[in-house]
């Protein structure tokens, strides 16, 4: 590019163009091009500063904006308002006998489509905030659909919710698209689902979803055929197509990721039984995964959780007296199934913790207790002036990846494999279960324990919240790139104090 001063220069304008875009001289008044459109930006939770920037940027494409509310205004738009809010604000502006007047309550997206098509945009339902009758909350979708928050950490989402039929729709297509390595779609349709769980009733109408944060036009068309028709033709097509179920079946080995089985599914392998013919080579974990794989493949109970944890409890307590251990992970989150159990081990005086986990897991292989163990070693430095960059969004404490050998007497209500059956002869009396350990310093406990409860979805928006907000969020630490200074928490409320949110409690984070 050439340098600053060469851009400045005439010379180096064709006549032609320096003459059409020279300025003219003095200050130019904004031109009104669309004067049957007053618009008015209702500054309440929109903050002065944006709302003088919003204006400006109006006025300069040729909009008719309006500094003060008055019978002349057409257009009311609102950010982070309800339509029964902006309603109550109407009635305290609006003059006695003229209540009837027609004025549009918009929200923030008609106006950001006007922006950026340059003139109003015909507005549609997805335009209008929702006011209900009398001003009366609804219990429906509709009483939440405009002071969502985009982050799922700004809202509650509860494990049992309205809206399942939709949301497996859309984690299905989100899993698919896993199955195809495009993130960026598959975080869409993950996001989407996380706000449809959100909401306090089931979806009937296209319109309750009117403003919604995170539901794109592609969802919203699964959303529609469903609500329609009963399900989407694509979600159908997906679930059944031989693509898909390959890929479900390869990556649901444990050590198997997406480029992995994408590798097996172009050589023809179809199921983990096809592994066992084949000339593949595996690793030690994908031949435990091969091996072990009917026993991983069923879920995990609440009541197998705890009774693992007792077991790891015993063993902390035979090289650690005092030391700590928290079931972390979906069971914290209050469900009763899973495909793992994940436990944080910690000890009330830092650095006690150092070498612990070796000595655990002595333990359990001494009593025939591990089917497979790999265990990585701490590797988290904190720096004393920025924190070290990950090569990847894994935590750095030290860890063990482990197949549990779960003794277990057969519940009245379930049949053990009788003879012949697949699985029979490796599970006459016991079960294979995942199990994660990881040690951590009391130090960055909170952390920990907040980065492993989850969900997932809702973990990354923590980070991308705390990232909008100018800090640094891990499993390790908070810092504050602007103070840069590390801010210390000894609980998950200080953590979601310092990134000014309200605390949402581990059975809400269910994104």
């Amino acid at each position: 590019a050439p340098p600053p001063q060469q851009l400045s220069c005439p010379l180096m304008i064709p006549a032609k163009r320096r003459k059409l875009g020279a300025p003219a001289a003095g200050p130019v008044a904004d031109v009104i091009r669309f004067p049957h459109v007053a618009v008015f930006l209702l500054e309440k939770r929109m903050g002065a500063s944006r709302r003088a920037f919003l204006t400006g940027l109006a006025r300069s494409k040729g909009f008719r904006l309006e500094d003060s509310y008055s019978p002349a205004v057409t257009h009311v738009v609102s950010e982070k308002n309800s339509g029964d809010e902006v309603q109550a604000w109407l009635e305290t502006q609006t003059p006695a006998g003229d209540a009837d007047r027609s004025v549009h309550l918009l929200n923030m997206t008609w106006f950001t489509e006007s922006m950026a098509a340059g003139h109003p945009v015909k507005i549609e339902s997805r335009h209008r905030l929702q006011v209900t009758e009398g001003g009366a909350a609804k219990s429906g979708p509709s009483a939440v659909t405009n002071t969502m928050g985009a982050y799922a950490c700004q809202r509650k989402t509860p494990l049992e919710h309205h809206n399942a039929v939709l949301t497996d729709a859309l984690l299905l297509l989100a899993e698919n698209a896993d199955f195809c390595t495009n993130e960026g779609r598959s975080v869409a349709f993950k996001r989407a689902a996380s706000v449809l769980k959100a909401l306090p009733g089931p979806v009937r109408r296209m319109e309750e979803l009117q403003g919604l944060p995170c539901l794109g036009e592609h969802c919203q068309r699964v959303i529609k055929e469903i609500l329609e028709h009963g399900a989407s033709s694509e979600v159908e097509m997906t679930r059944h197509s031989e693509h898909y179920q390959a890929m479900k079946a390869l990556t649901g080995i444990f050590g198997v990721g997406v480029k992995t089985a994408e590798q097996w599914h172009r050589a023809g392998i179809r199921h983990p039984a096809d592994l066992v013919s084949s000339e593949h080579k595996l690793n030690r974990a994908q031949r435990a995964g091969v091996e072990y794989y009917e026993h991983l493949r069923v879920p995990v109970t609440k009541a197998e959780a705890d009774r693992i944890g007792e077991i790891v409890k015993r063993a902390v307590d035979a090289v650690l007296l005092g030391a700590e251990i928290t079931l972390t992970g979906g069971f914290r989150r209050g469900k009763q199934t899973g495909h793992d159990v994940d436990f944080l081990i910690t000890h009330p005086d830092e650095g006690r913790e150092e070498g612990l986990l070796p000595k655990v897991v002595s333990w359990l292989e001494a009593r025939d207790l591990l089917l497979y163990q790999k265990t990585n070693k701490n590797s988290y430095l904190e720096a004393k002036e920025w924190p070290a960059r990950p090569p990847s969004n894994m935590d750095r404490f030290e860890r063990c990846f482990s197949i549990f050998k779960l003794q277990r007497p057969w519940a009245a209500l379930e049949e053990p494999p009788q003879s012949g059956e697949r699985g029979a002869a490796e599970t006459p009396g016991w079960k294979a279960v995942r199990v994660d350990l990881v040690v951590t310093p009391v130090s960055q406990f909170a952390f920990a324990l907040l980065g492993w409860t989850g969900s997932q979805l809702f973990e990354r928006d923590l980070r991308r919240w705390a990232g909008q907000k100018g800090m640094s969020l891990s499993s390790h630490a908070l810092y504050d790139c602007e103070q840069k200074r590390y801010l210390r928490a000894t609980s998950e409320e200080e953590i979601f104090a310092h990134l000014g949110l309200e605390y949402i409690p581990p059975g809400e984070r269910n994104a």
